[in-house]
């Protein structure tokens, strides 16, 4: 199980890297007391981007278009935050997306 792990680590750098890939970040909240930090793990794009976060008290995975307001990057309505159950079982299925990408590319 750790091989398995440890490509997607060194693959997962090896994009990030091409992708202009920065440190996770915290993004403090301004409007919420009960709602912690999100971490920003990766900018996919110009727009849109990866975080970890707490939402209702519940860590979840976010993946979500942001727009640009006034000078600053705000969170759009195209994205999804995937539960911890709903991110495992993505995680178990990379290797056979992998499989799916290559075989359509």
């Amino acid at each position: 199980m750790s091989g398995k792990a440890k490509r997607r680590d060194e693959a997962g750098a090896s994009d990030a890297e091409s992708e202009g890939h920065h440190p996770p970040t915290k993004i403090p909240k301004k409007d919420s007391d009960d709602e912690s930090d999100d971490i920003v793990v990766c900018e996919i794009s110009k727009n849109r981007r990866v975080s970890v976060r707490n939402w209702q008290g519940r860590v979840v995975v976010d993946i979500r278009e942001f727009y640009i307001k006034d000078g600053k990057k705000c969170p759009g309505k195209k994205g999804i935050s995937l539960s911890m159950d709903q991110w495992n079982v993505l995680r178990s299925h990379v290797e056979e997306i992998d499989k799916a990408v290559s075989e359509n590319s």
